[in-house]
């Protein structure tokens, strides 16, 4: 499968959860395009922007916002290629800003694409064998669902396999 990681950074936390999000893929054997949104357009994707699955990552600013580095990769993506079928969505996000701001940006990305993967929210640096655990479980989840969609075109339940989340009240299926 060919799979695009795109991602926006500020701190770095987010680009720590990418490249583990990105050698899973790796390590699943598939092939995948590495774009840093604040460095890189669509156009890093090479001569065809048509990716299999497409994983798109970012911190959250100020009010549950999307960085403007991810609004205009996206904005790209959706002139290049239209809104693609099978966008997931992750990234981190601080609570101590109130939950209804919590990985906003994760959330809209995901609802701008009526995402039907399960989104990862990680609160402010992947860390420890938890976060690891969460990473590679959600990662080979989006996998199979992304597998699954192509084959029949099914859609897929999000909490479907999901691994529960250490907080259930915060848990988004």
């Amino acid at each position: 499968m060919r799979i695009l990681v795109a991602h926006a950074s500020l701190s770095g936390n987010t680009r720590d959860l990418a490249r583990r999000v990105r050698a899973r893929c790796e390590a699943r054997g598939h092939r995948v395009t590495w774009i840093e949104t604040d460095l890189e357009d669509i156009a890093a994707a090479g001569a065809d922007p048509h990716h299999d699955l497409y994983l798109l990552g970012a911190w959250t600013g100020n009010g549950g916002r999307t960085p403007p580095e991810m609004k205009r990769f996206i904005a790209g993506l959706v002139d290049a290629v239209g809104k693609p079928p099978r966008v997931a969505a992750f990234g981190t996000g601080e609570t101590q800003w109130g939950a209804e701001y919590y990985c906003g940006a994760v959330r809209r990305m995901a609802a701008f694409f009526a995402s039907p993967f399960p989104r990862l929210e990680i609160e402010q640096m992947p860390h420890g064998q938890r976060d690891a655990a969460r990473i590679d479980a959600w990662t080979d989840l989006v996998i199979a669902m992304a597998a699954t969609i192509a084959a029949d075109n099914r859609p897929f339940l999000q909490t479907e396999g999901l691994p529960p989340h250490e907080d259930p009240a915060r848990h988004v299926g």
